[in-house]
């Protein structure tokens, strides 16, 4: 049986790791084989081009060339590390996938959606999804969190862009789980974190039922 894919989306700071990997931890938990992982990144070409897109030097290049690499790197993603969990039954917990291009790049980037959905076709194909989350916080909330985690390390690529551009990244995801909402599941991630990770579980107990994975025969899920 294949395996389910599930996202995470958001801003900045919003929580998408950590989340992910409670998420992930709790499958494992319910007997259920998980694949953790991410983007930019989760493969190991698909990391070298993470170090390239986050530390901006891609920048000035224009955000063609930015989507173009988040691309490469999806792809070689797509192909080395969530198709086979998938075809081996493990349920893949990702934390960013096609949104955060349609968002940063289509959205924000102003770039052509035919442009953006050419791309997804040769990079992912058919693949999409079974359930994404997009977790909500103001900007100026999830800039603060994000400036924590960072410590003294040097600002990305995304999270060094304004505050009206982060204002405008939290309304993109907003209209996006309006327009997906069979895929997309808005989640209030100002709330404390085991509140939230209550929320996340029991959308997919109800949408994806991992009990009955969990239930079959040794065997039954390859």
């Amino acid at each position: 049986m294949r395996g389910r894919f599930i996202t995470f989306e958001g801003g900045e700071g919003t929580g998408k790791s950590t989340h992910a990997t409670l998420l992930a931890e709790r499958l494992k938990s319910a007997g259920i084989g998980v694949m953790l992982t991410r983007e930019p990144g989760g493969s190991p070409g698909a990391e070298v081009i993470r170090h390239v897109l986050l530390s901006g030097v891609a920048k000035p290049l224009g955000v063609e060339a930015e989507a173009l690499l988040f691309a490469a790197a999806r792809g070689d993603h797509v192909r080395n590390t969530i198709e086979p969990a998938l075809a081996q039954g493990a349920w893949v917990v990702c934390d960013r996938f096609i949104d955060s291009t349609r968002v940063y790049q289509g959205t924000l980037g102003r770039l052509d959606p035919l442009f953006i959905r050419a791309l997804e076709r040769v990079t992912v194909g058919d693949l999409k999804p079974d359930l994404t989350f997009i977790l909500d916080v103001p900007a100026e909330v999830g800039l603060a969190r994000a400036h924590k985690r960072r410590g003294s390390r040097v600002t990305d690529r995304f999270e060094a862009e304004s505050l009206a551009f982060h204002e405008a990244l939290r309304e993109a995801y907003r209209q996006l789980g309006t327009a997906e909402p069979d895929r997309c599941v808005a989640i209030d991630a100002t709330e404390a974190k085991p509140v939230v990770a209550e929320w996340i579980w029991r959308t997919v107990v109800e949408r994806l039922d991992p009990a009955r994975i969990s239930s079959l025969p040794a065997g039954a899920v390859s």
